[in-house]
């Protein structure tokens, strides 16, 4: 065998193990996308599930709070605005836009139901409804849900997120358009208050 002929093989062979490297790259980054990915369509479940109980909620409350209508469709439209948000973060979770958008809808979501029930107070057979009791209570239920569900997605984000970021990962993450994902993070401090759902 020549020289030019073992030079050849060892170029060829430098070049077949960096294009697996890349591969194997490429592939990783795949895995930890499709991973958050599908975090977040648990928190998907739990959000449509609480969409769908705050009607209820307010159909109930509007037969006490006749003079906080006001109120009332602000929580509906809130509740709206909540769904189209997430209908788009569920189509494109890895937009990190779409994301924000969903976060900005919620904390208005959050708002508005912690105005209801801190006006619900002054409503004592309001707060003695036992229908009212029961959708408090599957709502918190579902609070927690979300909680759990958005710090799991949070912690496949960070997983994603940091393998993209190191070296050479940040090159082919470049070159293929894996882009950065957005946790799932409340920012305010009275964003982070659990929504009191309680009429005991």
């Amino acid at each position: 065998m020549s020289v030019e002929t073992i030079i050849l093989i060892i170029v060829g062979l430098i070049f077949l193990i960096l294009g697996l490297y890349v591969i194997a790259i490429y592939n990783q980054l795949v895995t930890l996308r499709n991973r958050f990915k599908n975090a977040f369509s648990q928190i998907d479940v739990q959000l449509k599930r609480r969409y769908d109980l705050i009607p209820n909620l307010v159909e109930t409350a509007k037969a006490y709070m006749k003079h906080e209508r006001e109120t009332l469709e602000a929580v509906i439209k809130a509740r709206n605005q909540a769904v189209n948000a997430a209908k788009l973060a569920t189509e494109h979770p890895e937009q990190a836009g779409a994301i924000q958008g969903l976060i900005g809808a919620e904390s208005l979501l959050t708002g508005s139901l912690g105005h209801l029930f801190a006006l619900s107070e002054n409503y004592p057979d309001l707060k003695a409804d036992l229908t009212m009791a029961q959708l408090t209570e599957e709502l918190s239920s579902t609070e927690n849900r979300i909680a759990f569900a958005r710090q799991a997605y949070n912690d496949a984000v960070m997983m994603y997120n940091i393998y993209r970021e190191q070296f050479p990962n940040f090159l082919i993450a470049g070159v293929t358009q894996f882009q950065e994902a957005l946790s799932f993070i409340i920012e305010s401090p009275e964003e982070r208050k659990v929504v009191k759902v309680s009429f005991n």
